[in-house]
């Protein structure tokens, strides 16, 4: 679960939770943050609308940008916080393998 975040938080919407995966919707206003979480399950991210990601993990922030449509993997126990880095909405479909 995400944690704490002193920004807005990211509205994360469960579509199918059944013993093969868990595919949530997030949706982020400009400046909304899922909060610090860590990954207990591998996932794929497929983003929605162009995603303009604003990392901080434990290297510290990086901006990172995905393309709708522009489908990426990561294996369990990657820890972050995701944040609207850019000045427009946008929302990714996460699907996490059990």
């Amino acid at each position: 679960m995400p944690g704490y975040s002193a920004r807005p938080p990211a509205l994360g919407t469960v579509l199918l939770n059944d013993a093969m995966v868990r595919v949530t919707r997030w949706d982020f206003e400009p400046g909304a943050a899922t909060g610090h979480h860590v990954h207990g399950l591998g996932y794929v991210v497929v983003p929605m609308t162009d995603c303009h990601f604003l990392i901080e993990d434990d290297q510290g922030e990086r901006q990172v940008t995905s393309r709708a449509g522009e489908v990426y993997r990561r294996e369990a126990g990657v820890s972050h916080n995701v944040i609207n880095g850019g000045d427009a909405p946008m929302s990714f479909i996460e699907i996490e393998y059990k």
